[in-house]
């Protein structure tokens, strides 16, 4: 049985999502658990292509291929992880900040995240800051994650961490924030709790904030 997962881990990183999908429902049927089959399948693929785009041996077209085929794996897996009460290790809100209209870079940390085994709560783009807030109080996420990729919209960010303050759910999220022209040193400005350059770093500075 360690032989199919091996197959779902490598075709996920090749994107071949009919294969990932089918195997990933022989996995199930020949008794595999979906928590086997979600870690020792499906994230292993995700994980070893956030590994090969850190060290530049892949690029974001290829990243993004492997996060459609992990999708289309998990769409397969999900009603069965449902009824077998397997929990995501946290909750993500996330979303492009008021003004922006950019999404290729969200989209990608946003499967990179469900690929760390998150539920992601996306809001999309030309997010305003009390559609941050309100997401917050009905989701209850450990982490609020925004991203910026014009430099004339960096300042929302301020923006919104200084509205949850006001709103008095500052407390209740870790905020993290990336995109091109965001920095480490601007996140420390704004008061964010955590940076990230690309989407593969996103998801383990993520999944540390959560299991610490």
């Amino acid at each position: 049985m360690k032989e199919i997962l091996t197959v779902i881990a490598d075709a996920l990183q090749e994107g071949e999502n009919d294969i990932v999908e089918a195997k990933t429902l022989e996995a199930l049927s020949n008794g595999l658990t979906p928590f086997e089959v979600l870690h020792n399948g499906l994230l292993h693929g995700m994980n070893i292509m956030g590994e090969k785009w850190k060290n530049e041996e892949v690029y974001m077209p290829e990243v993004l291929i492997a996060a459609q085929a992990m999708h289309a794996g998990m769409n397969v897996l999900k009603p069965y992880l449902i009824e077998a009460g397997v929990e995501p290790i946290g909750k993500v809100v996330l979303g492009t900040v008021k003004g922006d209209l950019h999404d290729i870079g969200k989209n990608l940390v946003s499967m990179m995240f469900v690929g760390a085994g998150m539920e992601v709560i996306d809001l999309g783009v030309d997010v305003h800051e009390d559609t941050f807030i309100e997401a917050i109080k009905e989701h209850k996420p450990q982490i609020l994650a925004m991203s910026a990729l014009l430099t004339t919209t960096m300042s929302e960010m301020r923006i919104v961490i200084e509205s949850l303050a006001t709103a008095g759910v500052r407390e209740q999220v870790k905020v993290m924030v990336g995109g091109a022209p965001v920095t480490e040193n601007f996140a420390q400005r704004i008061g964010a709790d955590a940076y990230a350059f690309d989407a593969a770093v996103a998801a383990d500075v993520a999944r540390q904030m959560m299991t610490a």
